[in-house]
């Protein structure tokens, strides 16, 4: 988690969470060990910038904030994250998907598990 700052004036939690158990989300930015993620160094990248993760839980932090573990398929890290930190995959607007057009569609892809091909 980066950027916790207790003098945010933003709660969080008067609101309901932004993403939901099993949303696809992506990382807006790099996540660095601040020194809560164990057997890595501080300050060792555990998440880059753009890569897909899946919301497996949703704490709170400070009584302020929303902390969404998002577990990192490719990478193996399953990391703690503020919501600012991630965009959602499954739930963009209607006028973004709009602006999309036929690439759209894609973003349906990304993240989920290709079927394997069955040797001929």
């Amino acid at each position: 988690m980066a950027d916790i700052n207790r003098d945010d004036n933003e709660i969080e939690l008067a609101s309901p969470p932004r993403f939901k158990y099993g949303e696809r989300v992506i990382a807006r930015s790099v996540i660095r060990n601040d020194g809560t993620y164990n057997g890595r160094d501080i300050g060792e990248v555990l998440v880059h910038k753009g890569e897909i993760g899946y919301v497996i839980n949703i704490n709170t932090f400070l009584q302020q904030f929303y902390i969404y573990a998002v577990d990192f398929v490719d990478s193996g890290h399953r990391v703690g994250m503020r919501a600012k930190e991630l965009c959602t995959l499954d739930n963009l607007p209607d006028d973004v998907l709009e602006q999309l057009g036929a690439k759209a569609g894609v973003l349906q892809t990304l993240g989920n598990a290709t079927p394997t091909e069955e040797p001929s």
